[in-house]
């Protein structure tokens, strides 16, 4: 087909029709005024909504919300979208379903370049996630890395409480990844456009927490030299994640207590009262209920955050996702540098398997980073590892006489795995980090295997 027969088949409205009806993706197109003037049976199809109850509706309304999640720019009434934007977000169906699509959202300019109006097209990826997950296949979400089955469980929740409005609380030991899992259901939820705020309630004095959160008026006390916003108001329309919440006081609890139940607070030293729109996400590293019983934390404000749990497991319950954060960190320190990084040989690895990581992930980042720079080979050794994890790591003890390995044994265990050293130690009947350890002493035995 020329391009004279090309222009004139899309110059025909009847005929663009067609080709955009025919497209799996759902194409949506507005004004700058956010009435939608184009909906394909592509969208028909995903949104559940008819054209006939969609056309000549505001877009923010049409869908029972902002198809959007508050993304673009007409959210605040200023239309502009520089080139285009791609996000991913939950939405609920006409008959209450949730899907994931992907939207790509241009602006559209007539033969003078001058703003008409925002194309949008969007796919359904529903299907596609919820398959790689059942297949093993789905290595993180939202910036989350991980692919154990209590991994892919938490992703679950995630995309089940995105969205509603519902309060969440995160229960995980230190360096688990609490703000991550509150980031990304606030990715993934129609607050995403906006913002995400969180605050570390047992960083801030107690004497300033009260003006943080819910901010102050001029002259409230001194060096109160202007008006400030709190952070709640700063996250009005998004989300506010309470990290540490166990370490509020009784007074502050209060207060929090009081704008969970009416969404109102009066700033430090103000009058008026304050309304503001946000979903709360909090998370902690101990049992409230515990808390509850040393009578340190309230039980009805318990009660209100804890609508929804979430729990994040620890390193040592998902040892099989250690590698693949491994390799996560190994590439993220790479960065932009040209020089090959060093690999984790199999018994450096092992060790790491192996250790319990009490600090969790943050702790296992700060283990690779180290052995990044003290290795100067191409592989880490055991040599090159933090000196915590190397003396915490002890073959585990065994019913009945220790078994002591010789030469022959472990060199027939390795022909019969074909030099496989886990599945030889398992046939030895020691753990990997001893075979290593036992090959590592007698080289000149095994070079040749």
């Amino acid at each position: 087909m020329n391009k004279k027969s090309l222009d004139d088949m899309i110059a025909n409205p009847k005929n663009l029709e067609r080709i955009l009806d025919n497209l799996k993706d759902g194409i949506i197109a507005h004004d700058l005024d956010r009435r939608i003037f184009y909906y394909n049976r592509g969208a028909e199809k995903i949104t559940g909504y008819k054209r006939s109850e969609i056309l000549g509706k505001d877009c923010h309304i049409a869908h029972g919300g902002p198809i959007c999640g508050k993304r673009c720019s007409f959210c605040d009434n200023k239309p502009v979208i520089n080139d285009s934007i791609e996000y991913s977000i939950n939405i609920v169906t006409k008959n209450g379903e949730l899907r994931r699509i992907k939207v790509c959202a241009t602006m559209m300019k007539d033969e003078n370049h001058k703003n008409f109006g925002v194309l949008a097209s969007f796919r359904d990826v529903t299907d596609i996630i919820d398959l790689k997950r059942k297949v093993g296949e789905l290595a993180g979400f939202s910036n989350i890395i991980g692919k154990d089955s209590k991994m892919l469980d938490v992703f679950q929740q995630i995309t089940d409480v995105a969205v509603y409005d519902f309060p969440v609380h995160i229960y995980g030991e230190t360096g688990t990844g609490k703000e991550l899992v509150a980031n990304a259901i606030h990715n993934a939820s129609t607050r995403s456009g906006a913002s995400f705020v969180p605050i570390n309630c047992g960083a801030l004095p107690e004497g300033l927490i009260e003006s943080e959160l819910f901010g102050h008026v001029k002259g409230a006390f001194s060096g109160a030299i202007r008006n400030k916003k709190g952070r709640f108001e700063l996250a009005d329309k998004g989300t506010v994640f309470l990290d540490e919440v166990a370490e509020l006081s009784k007074p502050m609890q209060v207060k929090i207590l009081r704008f969970l139940q009416e969404g109102t607070f009066e700033k430090v030293g103000g009058e008026k009262t304050v309304s503001v729109d946000v979903r709360i996400i909090s998370a902690t590293n101990k049992n409230l209920k515990k808390e509850i019983r040393k009578n340190k934390f309230r039980e009805d404000l318990y009660y209100r955050l804890n609508v929804i749990p979430i729990n994040i497991p620890p390193i040592r319950e998902r040892k099989n996702d250690i590698p693949l954060l491994i390799e996560h960190f190994i590439l993220s320190a790479k960065n932009n540098r040209t020089d090959v990084l060093p690999k984790f040989s199999d018994e450096a690895m092992s060790m790491m398997m192996s250790y319990k990581w009490p600090g969790n992930v943050r702790e296992l980042q700060n283990a690779v980073l180290f052995s990044i720079v003290k290795c100067h080979k191409k592989f880490i050794s055991p040599q090159d590892l933090p000196m915590e994890v190397n003396a915490c790591i002890n073959p585990s003890p065994r019913r009945g006489p220790s078994r002591k390995l010789d030469v022959s044994s472990v060199r027939e265990a390795l022909t019969k795995t074909g030099a496989n050293k886990a599945k030889a130690a398992r046939i030895l009947g020691v753990g990997r980090a001893t075979l290593y350890r036992f090959l590592g002493e007698n080289p000149a035995e095994f070079q040749d295997d």
